[in-house]
C-alpha cells in the first residue's frame, strides 16, 4: 500500500471513529441516531415534508416514516397540513423536541470542546488546519 492509500485509510478510520464517538454523546435513554438526526434537522430548519426529510438523509420515505413516527409518538414532533398544499404533511418539533435536540447538541459540543481544550495550542492549531484541509477535500 502506498503512502497516499495509507493516508486515505487513516483519514477514513479516524473520521469514522470520531463520528461514532460524537454520536454516542447523548442523553441517556434518548432516541436512536436516525431519529435524533431528524429531530435536530427539524429544529434547525423548521417544518419539512417527509420527502424533504428522506431526500436529505438519503433514505427511502418508508424508512423516514419510521423515524418521524417515533418522534411523533414520543411527543417530540407533530404533523400539520402544509398550508401551501393541503395534500402534504409537514413535520415540526414540539417544545419537548426542541429541548431534547438542544440538550443533545449541548452534550456533544461539551464533550468535543473539553477534548480539544486538553490539546496544546500547537495541536489545536494542527486540528484547525486539518479541518481546513478536510473542508477543501469535501468541497465545503
Amino acid at each position: 500500500m502506498d503512502a497516499e492509500a495509507r493516508l486515505g485509510a487513516q483519514v477514513r478510520s479516524t473520521v469514522g471513529r470520531l463520528y461514532r464517538r460524537f454520536r454516542s454523546e447523548r442523553p441517556d435513554g434518548s432516541l436512536g441516531d436516525a431519529a435524533l438526526d431528524v429531530l435536530t434537522h427539524l429544529q434547525k430548519t423548521g417544518p419539512q415534508t417527509l420527502t424533504q426529510l428522506s431526500e436529505r438523509a438519503g433514505v427511502s420515505p418508508a424508512s423516514m416514516s419510521q423515524s418521524v413516527n417515533r418522534l411523533t409518538s414520543a411527543g417530540l414532533a407533530v404533523r400539520t397540513p402544509d398550508p401551501g398544499d393541503r395534500r402534504k404533511v409537514l413535520f415540526s418539533t414540539t417544545a419537548e423536541g426542541d429541548e431534547l435536540a438542544a440538550s443533545t447538541r449541548s452534550q456533544r459540543n461539551a464533550w468535543l470542546d473539553s477534548r480539544l481544550r486538553e490539546l496544546s495550542a500547537e495541536d489545536q492549531a494542527t486540528v484547525a488546519k486539518a479541518c481546513e484541509l478536510l473542508d477543501e477535500i469535501t468541497g465545503a
